[in-house]
């Protein structure tokens, strides 16, 4: 299948010389539905293609935004990377192993975090889990004291460490999760969602220790994720999928190219004014003395800002990203 990015002559080209360590070829998979037909108690099975036809690779060491819609198939495949789920046809190798026939084997080349799931002991304190999860993946103690001793420090969990995880916030609990998950020092990670619900300063630190761990340890990183910040601070290559088929392969800044979205500023002024007008920019809408004035999403919000301060009694500001969403119902010409 033709790549999108390709197609919309994106700047991201994979290097081909790079090991892949995540390969799929006409990955699928096809759950049988039963619903209710009619009035009567009879019920009929269909068939729903989850995921359909995935063909791609990730290189070690490359940090990649998984992103799509809700329902597009998302977790799905990464259920299917995991061993969770058998794909319905399709090849899948991790590191070179198949996770439907070795899961056990994979899981200790893998490392993964489901944003709304803990894999945590509720009642048992942060380290304790830690302790288990040492015992599981039967780490040796220096390199299990190392690892942690650095998860501690990147993540700020040391006063955390006695608390048991169901007194634990969201946030704390989410770079709890993280650590675990790299404890084993994992060559691929899986992130699904992980910063969904956390306030802005976990959500940083976050994704500081993720681009640390890539950096330092040339770990591979597949992260699913609505936020458009998580992908732009973290990703040099983007992948779209939507209904089950991978819609678009390549750099961010082509996605929005492709889509022609728009990112929204949102300015307040000293009293209300009639709509301003600034070049590269157009007026959205008015309430008092705020206004909405959206702008490609590609293009730096500087120019923007500064010809606002300079000209108009600017009084504050907050620049807004498209949602996802938006984005992907624009490269298809789909109503927002």
């Amino acid at each position: 299948m033709e790549r999108a990015g390709d197609a919309a002559g994106t700047e991201h080209a994979p290097d081909s010389a790079a090991e892949p360590v995540i390969e799929l070829e006409g990955v699928a998979k096809v759950f049988d539905v039963r619903h209710r037909a009619g009035r009567g108690l009879r019920r009929e099975r269909r068939e729903v293609r989850a995921v359909d036809g995935l063909t791609f690779t990730v290189p070690r060491g490359e940090v990649v935004g998984y992103i799509g819609p809700n329902g597009a198939g998302k977790s799905t495949t990464i259920k299917m990377l995991t061993g969770i789920l058998n794909p319905s046809a399709g090849r899948i190798r991790i590191c070179g192993i198949d996770p439907t026939r070795e899961r056990t084997r994979l899981a200790r080349r893998i490392g993964v975090v489901f944003g709304q799931r803990t894999t945590l002991w509720w009642d048992l304190p942060l380290r304790d889990s830690y302790e288990l999860v040492r015992r599981m993946y039967r780490i040796g103690t220096a390199r299990y004291e190392a690892n942690l001793a650095r998860c501690v420090e990147l993540l700020d969990l040391s006063a955390l460490l006695d608390v048991p995880v169901r007194q634990l916030s969201l946030g704390q609990r989410m770079r709890g999760d993280i650590a675990a998950a790299l404890l084993h020092d994992p060559e691929v990670l899986y992130l699904d969602e992980p910063t969904i619900g956390l306030d802005v300063i976990s959500k940083s630190r976050v994704r500081d220790f993720l681009r640390t761990v890539n950096a330092e340890r040339s770990t591979t990183v597949l992260l699913t994720t609505h936020d458009l910040t998580d992908i732009e601070t973290l990703c040099r290559r983007v992948m779209v999928i939507d209904h089950g088929r991978l819609m678009y392969d390549g750099g961010l800044a082509g996605l929005h190219a492709v889509g022609e979205s728009e990112r929204t500023l949102v300015a307040d002024f000293a009293h209300e004014l009639a709509p301003v007008t600034v070049e590269g920019a157009r007026f959205v809408r008015a309430e008092g003395p705020r206004q909405w004035l959206a702008f490609p999403a590609a293009a730096s919000a500087a120019p923007l800002v500064a010809a606002l301060a300079a000209r108009y009694p600017l009084v504050d500001l907050s620049v807004r990203e498209p949602a996802i969403e938006d984005v992907i119902a624009r490269m298809y010409g789909q109503p927002g």
